[in-house]
């Protein structure tokens, strides 16, 4: 049975709760299996690259860490949905 969430990928989302509470973004990405959303520019986790043949002196990228869906709350809907 498939789960089915109040947000969806491209929606405006803001956080209710936690750390990042009042933060406003756009989801990108509804991790299904967790109960959680990847939030543009919420919740930045810093993550070590080792070296290889594309960066060979590493690096350290930042990327968006994933929010549970219950402390999100719907803004706007996105663009390609229907109403």
């Amino acid at each position: 049975m498939k789960q089915k969430f109040h947000i969806k990928k491209g929606d405006q989302v803001e956080v209710i709760s936690g750390n990042h509470k009042g933060s406003i973004g756009k989801v990108l990405q509804i991790i299904a299996k967790k109960n959680q959303a990847l939030v543009e520019g919420v919740r930045l986790v810093k993550k070590h690259q080792k070296k290889n043949q594309d960066n060979p002196q590493g690096s350290i990228l930042e990327q968006e860490g994933a929010i549970h869906v219950s402390n999100l709350k719907l803004i706007e809907k996105g663009e390609n949905q229907a109403a």
